[in-house]
């Protein structure tokens, strides 16, 4: 898998929207540790279907892309799993999962969509729902490279 960062530039009510982008996907994640905790048999894939349920309870979960929510749920998976096998291994700190609270950053994933990418690679339009429009991208690398 080939992941790129690149920084954006934009206007301050672009970044805004971005900034609530963050919270929500903070959100998904705290919910999925709250849905293991009340339902230990659970797995990772319950987890993911429990993103389209968080939708259809939160309206304004849904704003944010499908595979975002998903890639959050996961990260939640990954904290289940760890606190799991060091229980297995009967480790003195389990590392229990926890909720995560007010961050100063954080970051969204979108795979493969949500986004859309300029023909000359220049600029990202995010297509969510937060709207956030389209940016001018400064990529470490040439984009053209990898078509």
């Amino acid at each position: 898998m080939l992941v790129f960062e690149a920084k954006l530039e934009g206007e301050k009510h672009q970044y805004e929207k971005l900034d609530e982008a963050i919270p929500t996907a903070r959100f998904v994640r705290n919910c999925c540790i709250k849905y293991w905790i009340e339902n230990k048999a659970i797995g990772r894939y319950e987890l993911s279907a429990y993103c389209k349920v968080l939708t259809d309870e939160f309206s304004w979960a849904n704003k944010l892309n499908s595979m975002a929510r998903q890639a959050w749920a996961e990260r939640a998976w990954s904290a289940i799993a760890r606190f799991d096998d060091n229980c297995k291994k009967k480790a003195k700190k389990k590392g229990f999962p926890r909720f995560k609270k007010h961050q100063t950053h954080g970051c969204v994933e979108y795979k493969t969509c949500g986004w859309k990418l300029s023909e000359d690679r220049r600029t990202i339009t995010f297509t969510d729902g937060f709207k956030a429009g389209s940016f001018k991208m400064w990529a470490p690398r040439n984009l053209h490279f990898y078509q």
